[in-house]
């Protein structure tokens, strides 16, 4: 018993201790409990959502939590698109919208928030939520959804945005802003809601510099070949996006000036293993005035010359590449005369010289077998093999089966490309001779090709 009264004291002082030192103890909420991940719920909306004869300049959203409005320019969309965004504030549980352009009569708004609209607490998002409102009698109910797609890849990129023009000419999409616009999401789907019923041009585009028109051809871009009819029934759109050249901004560089005084060279040959399926690559320093072929030899180990080879040089004049019919787990000899190649200056190597290698065996390698369903042939299909962003392998497909004997292991993705011309890779659209680009589809499955085995697979398309 009178350890228990000890023990109550000295917990009695603790606590009168705790309440007259601030310094001692801090206040705070309770730890634990389900976490909040309800998004804000609007209570009130002036004037009402969806209202008509709308002919004001300023909107109030009021929720029933402390909420924060972000990055406004990335999240919230206007249709159809003023000169100027609407400013948008906030402050505890109410947002403000003041518009700043002149409406348009007898016209359906809507501004979709994306997910802008957060909770203070957990930052929970109030998904695409949108304020639509009519300058005129009657609120526009017609859609237009569809999807976008990289053509060169038959994958979505969420940074594009699809845009629509009203009774507009095709130069449009150059020179002025959209009428409408709407995000593409994650699997490349998008939908334009509330329109009117009327005839539209369709484009999706990745804004270079935020003009929202089309103007670089670095920019991604997409077009559908023929103007779409908004009404009741309208069918969903594909569209496929392209850029007519590579966004080189900001990879520039000046070379280095080349101050090496002697010729010198490198290849992958020195290693001693050369790759059954490769080429072999002789790169110089400087480019090459001279160049006798006849000078390189390939050779077995006793130096008897190997025929058949073929030996050529680059445009760059800085690269000679042999390439020759490798027989397996054979030791070789590459001659390299030290006259067979002199750069503009005159010089030529210090010295001959001679690199000795062996080939891999064939168990280094997999042999593949692919048999596919649904192949159209008449589209040229081209079999890529990706790694990465790069295509290491193409194969043009004249069957519905595609084998080979000796394939480099590791793990592949798999695309079909449909080459029209005909020119073994992939080719751009062009808006101006109104050009589809030639489509890519991607395979699902996949392939992970190992050494010393039978790789086979089945894919439908």
């Amino acid at each position: 018993m009178k350890h228990l009264l000890y023990f109550i004291g000295v917990l009695s002082v603790v606590v009168i201790l705790s309440s007259i030192s601030p310094g001692c103890a801090q206040i705070g909420m309770p730890t634990g409990g389900k976490r909040d991940s309800l998004p804000p719920r609007l209570l009130n909306a002036s004037p009402a959502l969806k209202s008509t004869s709308f002919s004001g300049n300023k909107i109030t959203l009021t929720f029933n939590e402390y909420i924060e409005v972000k990055e406004v320019q990335k999240n919230v969309l206007v249709s159809p698109l003023p000169k100027t965004m609407p400013f948008i504030d906030y402050n505890r549980k109410t947002v403000t919208i003041k518009l700043k352009d002149t409406l348009l009569p007898n016209t359906t708004y809507a501004i979709n928030f994306g997910n802008a609209i957060v909770d203070v607490n957990e930052s929970n998002p109030l998904g695409n939520f949108t304020y639509i409102f009519s300058t005129g009698p009657a609120i526009d109910s017609f859609e237009l959804g569809g999807k976008v797609l990289m053509a060169e890849t038959g994958v979505a990129d969420s940074t594009l945005v699809a845009m629509l023009y009203r009774n507009a000419d095709d130069s449009a999409v150059r020179k002025r802003r959209p009428d409408y616009i709407a995000n593409i999401s994650g699997d490349g789907s998008f939908k334009f809601v509330n329109l009117p019923a009327g005839v539209f041009k369709l484009y999706a585009l990745k804004d270079g510099d935020g003009g929202r028109t089309y103007n670089a051809r670095f920019e991604t871009f997409a077009f559908a070949d023929v103007p779409v009819t908004v009404s009741s029934n309208t069918a969903p759109v594909t569209l496929y996006a392209y850029a007519l050249e590579k966004d080189t901004r900001g990879q520039t560089s000046t070379p280095k000036k080349n101050t090496e005084k002697k010729l010198k060279y490198g290849s992958d040959v020195t290693t001693q293993v050369q790759e059954l399926l490769a080429n072999i690559d002789i790169t110089f320093n400087k480019p090459l005035q001279r160049f006798e072929p006849s000078l390189i030899v390939l050779t077995d180990t006793n130096y008897n010359r190997i025929t058949g080879t073929q030996i050529t040089i680059d445009s760059t004049r800085t690269k000679i590449t042999l390439k020759n019919t490798w027989t397996e787990n054979t030791a070789y000899r590459l001659l390299l005369d030290s006259a067979a190649v002199m750069d503009s200056t005159g010089l030529t190597l210090a010295k001959s010289d001679t690199l000795k290698f062996t080939t891999k065996k064939e168990s280094a390698y997999g042999s593949v077998v692919l048999r596919f369903t649904g192949l159209d042939l008449s589209k040229n299909p081209v079999l890529l093999f990706v790694t990465g962003d790069e295509v290491k392998e193409s194969y043009p497909l004249t069957g519905p089966e595609w084998k080979k004997k000796l394939f480099y292991p590791g793990d592949y993705e798999l695309r079909i490309l449909y080459d029209e011309n005909r020119n073994g890779k992939w080719d751009p659209g062009n808006y101006e001779l109104k050009q589809q680009p030639e489509l890519v589809v991607p395979i699902k499955q996949r392939l992970a090709i190992r050494a010393n085995w039978d790789n086979e697979r089945d894919i439908k398309l």
